[in-house]
């Protein structure tokens, strides 16, 4: 069962009330591993996990209560959020970390060097696409959307029609994303949020969903995997005032040296304002996040266009949402989900860096298979990237218009360096509709029936 912090009473230091439990004073040494805002091994723990890292004959209130003047000593305000909280955090070891990675990796001028050491070839424009889809498709699959990432891909790629609720779902979070991209210059208002939220759930199922329009009753409760209550959102009743409150926080200037915010923690800080605040009747965690990458566009980071956190939260949704209970119930302190979502973040810029690299070495390999197989002497350069790029997708499919978009040519010559492809053994085609879908062919199809 989930153990909340115990009251504290601000009125005594800790150092009186452990002179209360023991006059003489001479127990002291025995909090001295407690005097500090993380414990030994750098780690800002919530008091749910705290309370088993006391030694038995240690009072593990007060032992609490001697981390939380170490915390309270060093942290810094941010905003207030609801009934006039304010939320503050502290720095870890963590937090560090994250912040460096982020300023190292994930720049627009980084990512520009990473296409241009990648060489000359387009190739790189494929993978990047590819990128950009696993972040809709993953925050979708976060909110409960069935649909596969191999499905989800394949309707992306081909322009498809969603045919479900959860293909809508994938849709509209990819034109969300889509949104916070186009729109990064501008400043952040409660009616550009309600216009992210319009474009993300518009056509699911607007009853349900109320697009682009904040709620107006209390009758919204976040509730965990066994269906009870964590989390009840402040009243609707000044919500855009408390909403205006934030994009005025967002937007001011925590750049200078007397107040200086990494953008990383402001942007994680908007994810979790409006997961706490509930703006709509649903959708929220989708616009959290997209604010979130949002604000790392708007302070050119364009890394995170291609760095998925969602496909990560999935993979552990009840520590993400534990992260906002660690937060509520111990006095707004924001570290619990900052914490959670940097080491989130640092996993997801390795595995965009681990990515890279394999198609690096992906691209190499395949130019010597395209050689040893006579196919790289009958191809065009253009057949070359399509082929090479398309080969590594998740879904392996291809329209004219998709290829046209991504090489700069028009549909018809996109549609005959396609039908070379074809011609050669190493694409099918089919029709869906009016509309040729092309698929590549494994390279196992290809070798046992050579092309002519």
């Amino acid at each position: 069962m989930y153990k909340k912090p115990p009251l504290i009473d601000y009125d005594k230091t800790a150092i009186e009330q452990l002179k209360e439990v023991n006059p003489s004073g001479g127990a002291i040494l025995d909090y001295l591993d407690f005097m500090g805002a993380t414990d030994s091994k750098g780690r800002y723990l919530p008091f749910n996990d705290f309370r088993f890292r006391v030694s038995k004959g240690i009072d593990t209130d007060l032992a609490w209560r001697f981390t939380k003047e170490a915390r309270n000593k060093t942290s810094l305000c941010m905003f207030k959020v609801g009934e006039g909280e304010f939320c503050f955090y502290n720095y870890t070891p963590a937090i560090y970390r994250a912040m460096s990675m982020v300023d190292r990796h994930t720049t627009t001028s980084h990512i520009k060097y990473l296409i241009r050491e990648l060489g000359e070839s387009e190739g790189i424009g494929y993978l990047l696409e590819d990128l950009i889809e696993d972040e809709a498709i993953s925050s979708s699959q976060l909110e409960g959307a069935a649909t596969t990432t191999k499905v989800a891909k394949a309707m992306l790629a081909t322009e498809r029609k969603p045919r479900t609720a959860d293909e809508k779902m994938i849709l509209g979070n990819f034109r969300m994303m889509n949104f916070a991209w186009e729109n990064r210059l501008k400043s952040l208002t409660p009616d550009l949020i309600k216009e992210m939220h319009k474009i993300g759930v518009e056509g699911i199922d607007d009853e349900e969903y109320t697009p682009g329009t904040f709620r107006h009753t209390d009758d919204i409760f976040v509730v965990g995997a066994e269906g009870e209550v964590v989390h009840k959102p402040p009243s609707a009743e000044k919500l855009e005032e408390r909403l205006s409150d934030l994009c005025r926080w967002v937007n001011a200037d925590h750049e200078s040296e007397e107040i200086h915010i990494h953008p990383l923690l402001k942007a994680i800080a908007i994810h979790f304002a409006i997961g706490y605040e509930h703006p709509f009747r649903d959708g929220n965690g989708r616009v959290a996040r997209s604010l979130f990458y949002w604000f790392m566009f708007k302070n050119s980071f364009e890394g995170f266009r291609y760095i998925s956190i969602s496909v990560l939260l999935k993979a552990a949704a009840v520590q993400y949402g534990m992260s906002y209970v660690h937060t509520e119930s111990d006095e707004m302190d924001l570290t619990y989900f900052i914490e959670y979502q940097v080491k989130v973040v640092v996993r997801a810029i390795n595995n965009f860096m681990d990515r890279y690299k394999a198609a690096m070495t992906e691209e190499k390999d395949f130019m010597v298979w395209l050689v040893r197989s006579g196919s790289y002497a009958k191809m065009t350069t253009r057949q070359r990237m399509v082929y090479f790029s398309s080969s590594h997708k998740q879904a392996g499919l291809l329209t004219a218009k998709s290829t046209s978009k991504l090489l700069n040519i028009s549909q018809n010559t996109a549609l005959k360096e396609l039908n070379g492809l074809c011609h050669m053994g190493l694409l099918d085609k089919f029709k869906e509709g009016n509309k040729w879908i092309f698929r590549v062919k494994s390279r196992k199809d290809i070798l046992d029936g050579p092309a002519d």
